[in-house]
């Protein structure tokens, strides 16, 4: 027996070594993440896309995808932060005289952040401890191609020349109506969810594959929330506006808004939750039809 062989079956410490020398990296990484989070978190803050609370739940998601994700995971986070956050920011003026219609205003706060980026979160931390699945990347996907398919849904469908229609009856309805449609907006969903697949493919091999399945799974995301935004979720009624809105318990004329429509308790970060879940879902369900997961 060598002596190196001696030392590394009989020594009691090296186990915790080997341990120490795995940990370090990872330990490493997490914190990097997290500094990397708080730097995005504040330059949303700087440039008025988060707000305070917002800015520390980025840091928070961000540290957490950053940090145990590593750099595919990192990807799709920055393209759904930076390309959301510069279209908002782009058309923020034209979009201004619509800010009544919409439950808050330009600046995400912690239970925006956590509704579209909380799934990833947890995702992220299933991945840590399964890290030979690919089911939780490919739910990561399809999650963030949903919300970003629905953030440029929301940013550049208000500003189509043409009213929207409910995805549900097809009536005309006024712009920034939840659950209002515009070939526009379904335009920018397309594009949104796409610029996700194409990141996702990129890590995620064959290209072509990624790119129909998470986009789809954005595309089937994105419409659920509209058609739970004309159905389900919470729309409140000003009566001293004579209009209806998702602010509650104030307008932004300062009277009180009332119930018209919905289940009081589904608010549109909940909505946006639970579309993130299901196009989660469908990027798995579609990948398993191809391939084994």
């Amino acid at each position: 027996m060598s002596l190196r062989h001696r030392i590394f079956s009989t020594n009691p410490f090296i186990p915790q070594i080997r341990c120490t020398l795995t940990i370090m990296p990872i330990l490493l990484q997490f914190i990097i993440g997290f500094l990397l989070g708080a730097l995005m978190g504040y330059v949303a803050w700087r440039v008025k896309a988060l707000s305070v609370s917002g800015a520390w739940a980025a840091t928070v998601v961000g540290g957490l995808i950053f940090g145990l994700g590593g750099l595919s995971w990192a990807m799709l986070l920055l393209t759904f932060f930076i390309s959301s956050s510069a279209l908002s920011h782009t058309f923020s003026r034209r979009k201004a005289n619509l800010s009544e219609k919409f439950a808050k205003g330009s600046q995400r706060d912690w239970a925006q952040v956590f509704a579209n980026g909380g799934l990833g979160a947890l995702l992220v931390i299933v991945h840590v401890f399964f890290p030979e699945q690919l089911w939780p990347w490919l739910a990561y996907a399809g999650a963030m191609a949903t919300v970003n398919a629905d953030t440029w849904a929301t940013e550049l469908g208000v500003l189509s020349k043409k009213l929207p229609r409910l995805i549900t009856t097809g009536q005309v309805v006024d712009r920034g109506t939840s659950g209002g449609v515009t070939l526009l907006g379904t335009l920018a969903t397309l594009a949104g969810a796409a610029l996700i697949a194409l990141v996702t493919g990129l890590f995620t091999p064959p290209v072509a594959l990624s790119l129909f399945v998470i986009s789809l799974a954005g595309l089937a995301g994105s419409l659920l929330d509209s058609l739970l935004g004309a159905t389900l979720q919470a729309i409140y009624e000003c009566l001293h506006c004579a209009t209806e809105t998702e602010r509650h318990p104030q307008h932004t004329c300062g009277r009180e808004t009332l119930l018209a429509h919905g289940w009081w308790w589904l608010n549109n970060d909940l909505v946006n939750f639970i579309s993130s879940i299901f196009g989660a879902v469908v990027a798995v369900g579609l990948w398993a039809l191809f391939f084994p997961i």
